[in-house]
């Protein structure tokens, strides 16, 4: 006699019906919308500024490259002119050096350090790492173009100061752009707005008065320090937006709070 076939056991009685996954709240649709509408002005205006600084920055880059010759006339006429005015007068030089000094690491270093230590004990940790690390990576992306490029510094008889390395772009008024977009970041939000026309009045007058004292003692010509405001521009623009990257984690756990 054959051997009875078990009954057939439908697949919902084998294992227990699941409940779907619930949706995890970082993804919902609305949560995101959210976001994007926070942080997506931010990255299109880091953007723009970006593509504004570095598109001069290129041109310049390829015009001395190409020994551009109204642009070598322009070095050259500036260099030479201001050279001899400076060789017969002293006391220019030496508001020229000293205007130089103060835009030097001497001088940048220990300010940008009390500034950190001013947002830390403010609890604002985020602005103090972005200011030190905006400066220190200035610091290394200028000595990289300068070694890509390859430009040397003007030759001049008698020269009233020295500087070693290329010349292209000029260190000081690329640190010197760095320093003062990096300052007017932390200072402008918490000045009254007199305070803070001012203050970039003032960071103006600072930039464009280092930038004069380099070309003036010879180091450099007016492309070295015109590209030097330009890439330092570019890297902030660069450091905030990556700034604004890193800060969105911690932004997005606070939109979301615990339990909602």
């Amino acid at each position: 006699m054959p051997t009875p076939l078990p009954p057939a056991v439908s697949p919902r009685q084998t294992a227990p019906a699941r409940a779907p996954a619930p949706v995890p709240e970082q993804v919902r649709p609305g949560r995101l919308l959210r976001i994007a509408a926070r942080f997506g002005p931010r990255a299109v205006l880091g953007g723009a500024a970006l593509f504004a600084v570095a598109v001069p920055f290129g041109l310049l880059l390829a015009l001395v490259e190409a020994n551009w010759a109204p642009l070598r006339l322009l070095d050259e006429g500036a260099s030479d002119s201001l050279h001899g005015y400076a060789v017969g007068h002293p006391g220019f030089v030496w508001v020229l050096k000293a205007l130089s000094f103060g835009g030097s690491t001497q001088v940048y270093l220990p300010l940008l350090t009390i500034t950190a230590v001013v947002l830390v004990v403010v609890r604002r940790p985020r602005l103090a790492v972005f200011s030190l690390v905006t400066y220190a990576g200035g610091g290394v992306i200028n000595p990289a173009v300068k070694a890509a490029v390859g430009r040397a510094r003007p030759v001049l008889p008698d020269p009233v100061s020295h500087a070693g390395g290329w010349s292209f772009p000029s260190g000081h008024a690329q640190a010197a752009v760095v320093t003062a977009l990096v300052l007017l970041a932390v200072l402008l939000p918490v000045l009254p707005r007199p305070l803070g026309r001012i203050a970039i009045g003032g960071a103006l007058a600072v930039v464009l008065g280092i930038g004069f004292s380099r070309i003036g003692l010879g180091v450099h010509y007016v492309s070295d320090v015109l590209a030097g405001y330009a890439l330092g521009a570019a890297w902030v623009a660069v450091s905030a937006a990556c700034f604004g990257i890193w800060r969105l984690p911690a932004d997005i756990a606070g939109d979301i709070g615990p339990g909602q």
